[in-house]
């Protein structure tokens, strides 16, 4: 059979959407009775989908998400959806159209015990979060990490393992797969100060950071050769913008970092103790992540209706289509995390003319299907949280001017096999602005001996909870390897709007 090339693939979705339409009944079941609204919305839903703008899922989730809260959509210029809001909110001013509550799955009336480590450093946002998430009908069971901290959906540092064949997209998180990467150059630690101009420019020549930002030249691209970009229309549609980013690193807290790392005696096969040269990335999976993040959460609240509190915790079901998809395109975008490290680690080791003796790598903001001690099957989401098996190698950093571990995970049941993936925040960014003193900030890093590249207040040590009180509530999940000391960091701009 002749292979279909791109353009007739593409002209077969688009002759496969004109035959689609968005009916009055599935309108209806957004809650929308009036007529003029009716014909209104469907107008703007029939129109979009006739001209391929949207997939008929992606209309009606956003619909739904519009209905919920107009107020986003009318702020966008230039929006597919603004007008459409404005009458929402302008009727709403008038007493009409009030969106009305509906449920399909009711949350457990018992509240499951969940472990939590570190709770006297934990807020309650986040405990709350937590005790929403255990009562829903697929929870299986729950655990909490001592860097734990509010999130959306399901708190940081949240780890929920529900019935093995669904899936949470916000449980996952937005910033899918992210990741944290270590190379061990065989140097001494010293070459941090021998060095430094030379260390300091291979990481202005190698790395990128911010929002939209792109590479031109690649060390090593064949992921892109794998099947798995043309699996479904959305991955698609995203595959030369995560080509384009491939290498590049985030906003936010993502940073890539020249440190010292002490080892442990006996601690890695086949490296002896000692210091030694060191680089750490932390960032995920950039634009694509992001946006297959935001298509099937709209589509997993367009399916499973909850109540109010617990509404970003609906999930798809992975005997539906919508799931297989979201579940292909999750696990790609963690191939594409691990591979986006690989680049910014092997261009820079390329630069400094000396390959790694180990890289070590993990990720967090994922979900996996695993076992519970008991041999049950599920799905286990860890949001912001390492993956902390019997024997799994991770490393869990502290801040701008705080030490990192390497660690090795203790397999502790109650946990569900986690552990924290960093300090966690000790307070929210806008309270880092008003609540921090630049000057103080300066003096730290002096301190510590940091060469800071980009970043602002928002990321300061000081907002982040002590990473040594966070080690020490876990000492039962994981065995430190291997301590690792920031000295020459780089971040995006300061200008930058945080994306993790």
């Amino acid at each position: 059979m002749r292979k279909q090339n791109s353009t007739e693939t593409s002209a077969l979705e688009s002759a496969g959407a004109q035959k689609e339409k968005i009916g009055n009944n599935e309108l209806k079941a957004l809650g929308i009775n009036d007529v003029d609204i009716l014909v209104n919305f469907s107008r703007v839903a029939n129109g979009l989908l006739k001209h391929n703008v949207m997939a008929k899922p992606e209309i009606l989730a956003n619909l739904e998400a519009l209905i919920d809260d107009p107020i986003p959509y009318a702020l966008k210029k230039g929006g597919k959806f603004k007008n459409l809001a404005e009458d929402v909110i302008a009727l709403r001013k008038e007493g009409k159209f009030v969106k009305q509550q509906r449920s399909n799955f009711k949350l457990k009336e018992e509240i499951a015990e969940f472990p939590v480590w570190g709770l006297e450093h934990i807020e309650v946002g986040a405990l709350a979060q937590m005790r929403t998430a255990v009562q829903l009908p697929i929870a299986v069971a729950g655990a909490l990490m001592p860097d734990a901290h509010q999130g959306y959906g399901l708190p940081i540092g949240g780890v929920l393992a529900t019935t093995a064949n669904t899936i949470i997209p916000f449980a996952v998180g937005v910033d899918i797969a992210c990741r944290m990467c270590l190379s061990i150059f065989d140097l001494p630690a010293e070459a941090i100060d021998t060095e430094t101009d030379k260390l300091k420019n291979i990481l202005v020549d190698n790395t990128y950071f911010g929002m939209g930002c792109t590479t031109k030249s690649y060390f090593d691209s064949s992921l892109f050769d794998s099947k798995s970009w043309g699996e479904t229309k959305l991955i698609r549609s995203l595959k030369d913008k995560a080509y384009a980013q491939l290498g590049t690193s985030g906003t936010g807290n993502h940073f890539v970092e020249w440190g010292e790392l002490d080892i442990a005696e006996g601690a890695l096969t086949g490296i002896p103790a000692g210091k030694y040269l060191a680089l750490l990335s932390h960032s995920g999976s950039r634009g694509f992540g992001g946006a297959v993040a935001d298509y099937y959460s709209r589509i997993a609240m367009t399916k499973t209706k909850l109540p109010a509190e617990a509404k970003h915790l609906a999930w798809l079901d992975l005997d539906k289509d919508e799931g297989q998809e979201y579940w292909i395109a999750m696990n790609l975008a963690g191939e594409y995390a691990s591979a986006n490290h690989h680049e910014i680690h092997n261009k820079i080791a390329h630069a400094l003319g000396v390959k790694p003796i180990s890289m070590i790598e993990n990720h967090h903001n994922f979900a996996w299907k695993e076992q519970l001690a008991d041999g049950t099957e599920v799905m286990v989401h860890r949001k912001g949280a390492t993956p902390a098996g019997e024997g799994v190698l991770g490393i869990i950093p502290g801040s701008m001017s705080t030490p990192g571990f390497l660690v090795r995970g203790k397999g502790d049941a109650a946990s569900i096999n986690s552990a924290s993936h960093g300090a966690g925040r000790a307070m929210s960014r806008s309270a880092a602005f008003k609540r921090l003193d630049k000057a103080a900030i300066a003096a730290n890093l002096v301190e510590k001996r940091i060469t800071l590249m980009g970043s602002d207040m928002d990321e300061a040590p000081m907002a982040y909870k002590d990473i040594h009180t966070v080690m020490a509530a876990q000492n039962d999940l994981v065995e430190v390897l291997a301590k690792f000391e920031p000295r020459i960091v780089r971040m995006a701009d300061a200008r930058e709007k945080p994306e993790d």
